[in-house]
């Protein structure tokens, strides 16, 4: 196998290296995802092709044809340069894919290119206090006033709501149908008088999800995704996409290698981290389970520009890259002895305390979007065909 790369990809390497020595300075280290820095680097990127590539131009993305190993360059390039690709959020990374696969021309035109921008911020209105794990049972209703959509309930597990504009979120349109049949999928605007949003601390010391509270929150019937009916599918659609998000292989790449440097820059009893040979032994194990997910990465690229369905590739991705994330955490916070037990606002802590909050925020990943234990029964079930599990009576 000759894993030699073209003097056509040579070139696409040199160009993206050059691109990053003369824009180096503008990149927004440590910036929020909405600062004026941010988003003039977003707008830069999609300009060149190195972000929103294979968006149509006419939905305000790049307008790339797919190429497996440009992609691939881009990531690899960007990640040993040390610099932040593209935004990746919940509308981007998901949100999009699912409208450009199932919305309207209208919605793509409408909301596609303001979202790549970042200039809309999107949450995920899944989760209810009695519908996790089976979303399908969720409750939060939708009833239709003439031209409107009246919504009473309440979501729970709401990334990003307190600073997001619009909500794609799941909800009962027909009370009378089969749990899975009954739910739609809806966009509502977040400052729609009824709404509520209560910011949730979890264990990192932040509050990074949230409740939402719908009182008569009233939308027009035309913000709908699919059918009345259909959310169940619309849903699936964009689940696929969120497991590719927080399974992501180029984000774990880029924290094995802030590992790497770590360990390279810290000593303990005069000698560097990475020459203890425990420790050594740790990071190869993680630098191979990294490598594996790059390489199944390129797989469900290739399947995607193919229009197949890459399976069990696929479903491996969040339960894999969640734990990876977390593992990667765990050894940098052994690594540094005692210095790891130290937080954020300690002037001794290491990367500003980052280790510590990836820890719990990881930990926290591997349960969010779907837990472990639910993800190996959809790798088993649909990606091995293996029997369902048996449901307790009651």
């Amino acid at each position: 196998m000759d894993l030699t790369y073209s003097d056509e990809y040579v070139d696409f390497r040199d160009e993206v290296r050059t691109f990053i020595e003369r824009h180096r300075d503008q990149a927004p280290i440590g910036e929020l995802s909405r600062s004026r820095a941010r988003l003039a680097w977003q707008r830069l990127l999609i300009e060149h092709g190195y972000t929103a590539r294979t968006i149509p131009k006419e939905y305000g993305g790049y307008g790339a044809e797919p190429d497996i190993l440009r992609s691939r360059i881009i990531a690899e390039e960007f990640s040993a340069a040390r610099v932040p690709m593209g935004l990746a959020d919940q509308g981007i990374s998901m949100l999009v894919p699912t409208l450009l696969e199932r919305g309207t021309e209208e919605q793509k035109r409408r909301w596609i290119g303001p979202t790549i921008r970042g200039e809309v911020v999107w949450c995920q209105g899944y989760s209810e206090p009695g519908s996790g794990s089976d979303l399908a049972s969720l409750k939060t209703r939708a009833e239709v006033e003439g031209d409107e959509f009246v919504i009473n309930g309440q979501k729970i597990w709401t990334s990003t709501a307190k600073e997001a504009d619009m909500m794609f979120c799941l909800v009962r349109t027909e009370p009378d149908a089969p749990k899975h049949q009954g739910i739609s999928y809806v966009l509502i605007p977040m400052d729609s008088p009824g709404i509520e949003v209560r910011p949730l601390v979890t264990m990192t010391g932040h509050a990074e999800f949230n409740e939402v509270f719908f009182t008569d929150v009233r939308i027009p019937t035309s913000q709908i995704v699919g059918e009345r009916g259909e959310g169940w599918l619309v849903a699936n659609t964009t689940l696929k996409h969120e497991r590719g998000m927080l399974g992501d292989p180029n984000a774990a790449q880029a924290h094995l290698q802030q590992l790497v440097d770590l360990m390279r820059e810290e000593r303990a009893d005069g000698d560097r981290l990475i020459d203890n040979p425990a420790l050594r032994d740790r990071l190869l194990k993680l630098q191979g389970t990294a490598l594996a997910m790059k390489f199944n990465g390129l797989r469900l690229l290739t399947s995607s520009a193919r229009g197949e369905d890459a399976k069990i590739a696929r479903l491996a991705v969040k339960l894999n890259g969640c734990e990876l994330n977390h593992q990667i955490a765990a050894l940098a916070i052994d690594a540094l002895g005692e210095l790891g037990l130290l937080y954020r606002g300690d002037e001794r802590a290491r990367d500003g305390g980052g280790w510590q909050w990836q820890y719990m925020f990881q930990l926290g990943m591997i349960i969010g979007g779907g837990t472990a234990q639910i993800q190996k029964n959809i790798i088993s079930e649909r990606g091995l065909g293996m029997p369902r599990e048996p449901k307790t009576g009651g």
